[in-house]
């Protein structure tokens, strides 16, 4: 069986996880959705059409290729919500 995936997805949630954690903001469901978002909208969609069995090498060739500018539009998201967070500063 064959699905069609925008693998920009997987690699930005995985991503913004990990950089996240290295930031000092609010880390939030909430601001963490808003970052992956705004980090998308702000990226090339990407979407494979693949067996499952195939998509796992198709997949670490587009990380490797498209990292950086994963990265930088994941740290750009972050600064842009922890300084308009969509929810008040105590929650």
């Amino acid at each position: 069986m064959y699905k069609l995936k925008n693998y920009m997805e997987d690699l930005v949630s995985k991503k913004a996880d990990e950089i996240l954690e290295t930031m000092d903001i609010c880390k939030c469901e909430k601001c963490r959705l808003d970052v992956i978002a705004l980090s998308l909208n702000s990226l090339p969609s990407k979407y494979v059409v693949s067996a499952k069995g195939e998509l796992y090498a198709k997949v670490r060739q587009l990380e490797q290729q498209f990292d950086i500018d994963v990265e930088t539009a994941i740290v750009k998201a972050a600064i842009f919500v922890n300084k308009n967070p969509k929810h008040s500063i105590e929650e």
